[in-house]
């Protein structure tokens, strides 16, 4: 059974950091492009950061650019985003999903193979 296992979300004040992290079960984890959304309460599911299946290339939403990072070790089968200088916007669930890279990009969340269940993150002002 695949799994993909969210951790590392919390209360934080505004300005500091975080780092996710998502553990997959899938035996074929280097061959999928992996993808960080995030949903906040009342709001749909978006694309935060995606990366390809050799961590060759990311991608990220306007809105994290430049505080966010996405990376990804696939002899742990996992996938990591480093969250710096956090805004009371941020907070949200973050999900981790396997898909598509093309999909994962364009926040197609419909389109992923797989999806993690989500750690909650709280940014306070």
């Amino acid at each position: 059974q695949v799994q993909l296992v969210e951790s590392g979300g919390g209360l934080v004040q505004a300005g500091g950091s975080l780092r996710l992290s998502c553990a997959a079960s899938l035996r074929t984890f280097s061959g999928y492009a992996m993808g960080w959304f995030r949903q906040a309460p009342g709001q749909e599911r978006e694309f935060v950061a995606a990366i390809s299946w050799n961590g060759g290339s990311t991608y990220y939403a306007d809105s994290v650019k430049g505080r966010i990072t996405i990376s990804r070790d696939n002899a742990k089968n996992t996938v990591y985003l480093e969250m710096n200088s956090l805004k009371p916007e941020d907070t949200a669930v973050y999900y981790c999903a396997a898909g598509p890279l093309e999909r994962i990009k364009a926040g197609l969340s419909k389109y992923m193979d797989y999806w993690g269940k989500g750690t909650l993150v709280t940014v306070s002002s």
